[in-house]
């Protein structure tokens, strides 16, 4: 902290993640001991494989977060930092990563729930995702001063993207060779 009354640094990703990861996989254990049921290599592979991939998103996400409160701090309020404004105020090419970047999380779907049937039940569980992507950047904005933006584009992109993947597994799974093969994978 200098005399400034100023404090700035960065936390990087893995000072989160990989407690965030042990935390993971001690609830993994528990949560597996608790189902009674045992868990082939190929489902244990899914579980490990989609908390990676949730990690990795995390990181991409939030990371690194800029803190940066006191008196030299961001002075925009937190407020101007949400755009309202759909399809009008796009980045194309932020939308596609976005939309890429959740393709995999509407792949998984059909793997950690078979109950999953529909596309618009996928396309909700991308979206609740996205949203609670978008409200915790606001919280860190608000509170640490970092510099992330919560967008109703990237909710649009990431509903979109859950969508996209599962639609994907499911055409998949319509082939009966490759649908006896996947559901070994299914918990």
């Amino acid at each position: 902290m200098e005399e400034s009354g100023s404090i700035m640094f960065t936390i990087d990703s893995w000072y989160v993640l990989v407690p965030l990861f042990l935390l993971g996989m001690i609830w993994l254990v528990f949560w597996i001991k608790r189902q009674g049921r045992k868990l082939n290599v190929a489902q244990f592979v899914v579980l490990i494989s989609f908390g990676i991939y949730l990690l990795c998103v995390i990181h991409l996400v939030f990371f690194p977060i800029g803190v940066n409160i006191g008196r030299y701090a961001n002075q925009t309020p937190w407020y101007q930092t949400i755009n309202f404004i759909p399809i009008l105020t796009i980045d194309v090419w932020t939308f596609i990563l976005n939309i890429i970047m959740l393709i995999p999380f509407g792949m998984y779907i059909p793997f950690l729930n078979k109950k999953v049937a529909s596309v618009k039940r996928a396309a909700t569980l991308g979206l609740y995702l996205s949203l609670s992507f978008e409200l915790v950047q606001l919280l860190i904005r608000g509170t640490l001063g970092s510099g992330r933006s919560t967008d109703i584009n990237d909710l649009i992109a990431n509903t979109a993207g859950a969508a996209i993947g599962f639609l994907l597994v499911r055409n998949i799974f319509k082939v009966k060779g490759l649908r006896d093969f996947f559901q070994r994978f299914q918990l």
